[in-house]
Formats: structure tokens, sequence, C-alpha cells
């Protein structure tokens, strides 16, 4: 279990879940302690609508997002929510969040791990990192990018796309549709 206290005036967060950071592979307890909050949700099954670029969204306004640079962004299911003191909101593993304090208050997270100990990379004392399984397909994808990179641009391409469409009918949940 991993918590966090936070504290502050001009709290905002970015629209995030991926990258190094604890919020990405466990689950999530947010305590409003004092004064409020609002918090937009966003499901992992959106990620392809939310311009992701390393540890989070490209898209810094997202009440006001720049349509003409984003257009799919509009396609993302917004999940939102007022915190006030007293609350708790559960924040599942993986899930997009951004949180900004409308007024200044306390705050209280608290993460753990819900997958088996043998997901998690041994040295990760603080559950920051990918799951191992994750962060082995990574690597192999990124060796694989390199190798479709000596081919011309359109065979390139082509295989690119097959190779989606294999990830996509091997990989994905046929639960979530």
């Amino acid at each position: 279990m991993l918590f966090f206290f936070g504290m502050f005036k001009d709290e905002k967060y970015y629209l995030r879940s991926l990258g190094e950071d604890p919020r990405k592979v466990m689950d999530n307890v947010l305590i409003q302690v004092t004064g409020k909050k609002r918090v937009v949700l966003f499901s992992p099954r959106d990620a392809q609508y939310l311009y992701l670029s390393g540890t989070k969204s490209e898209v810094l306004n997202i009440d006001n997002p720049d349509l003409d640079k984003y257009p799919l962004f509009s396609k993302a299911r917004r999940y939102e929510c007022s915190l006030k003191a007293g609350d708790v909101l559960f924040i599942p593993a993986l899930w997009f969040h951004n949180v900004i304090s409308e007024e200044f208050g306390v705050g209280v997270n608290v993460f753990w791990r819900h997958l088996p100990s043998e997901c998690y990379d041994k040295t990760d004392t603080y559950g920051n990192k990918d799951p191992t399984a994750a962060s082995r397909a990574a690597q192999i994808l990124d060796r694989a990018l390199k190798t479709l990179a000596e081919l011309p641009e359109e065979y390139r391409d082509f295989y690119a796309r097959r190779m989606v469409l294999h990830i996509q009918d091997k990989a994905y949940s046929k639960n979530f549709e």
C-alpha cells in the first residue's frame, strides 16, 4: 500500500495514467479531507482518443480542447464528479484522471497493488513501473519497429498495419466491446 498526502493551494493535475506514476498500475482511493476538487476520469478503453505522449495526454485543457488539433478527443467519454470534505472516490488502475482543486483543501490518496506479486518488478518498491509482462512486450515492440524501419515506407506502412490488426485480434479483450 502506498499513501500520498496532498495539500496544495493551486493543485492541478494533467490527464494521466501512464508513465512513472504509481496511479497507473495500482488502484487508488482519493479521500477528500477538506476543500473541494473536481475529478474527471476517462476509461483506459478511450486511450486512442486521448493523444498520449509519454506519461500524459497532450490535451492540457480537457474542458475546452483544441478540436482542430485533437479531433478524436471528443469521442472520449468523460466521467466527472465533485468531491467535498468527507467524500471518497475509487479510481481504478489504468484510468486516466484529471483533478482540479476548486478551493484550498487536503486530500489523501491510498494506492494498492491488486495483481499477483509476480506481475510486478521485484526491484520496484513503490509499484511505479508497468507490470513486467507489459514492459517486456513494449521492448519487443520497439525491436519490431526498428526492424520495420529497414523497409521502404510503403512496405513499412503495410506491415505495421498488419501488425496492428494482429495485435487487435489476439490481445484486445472481447469482454469490453
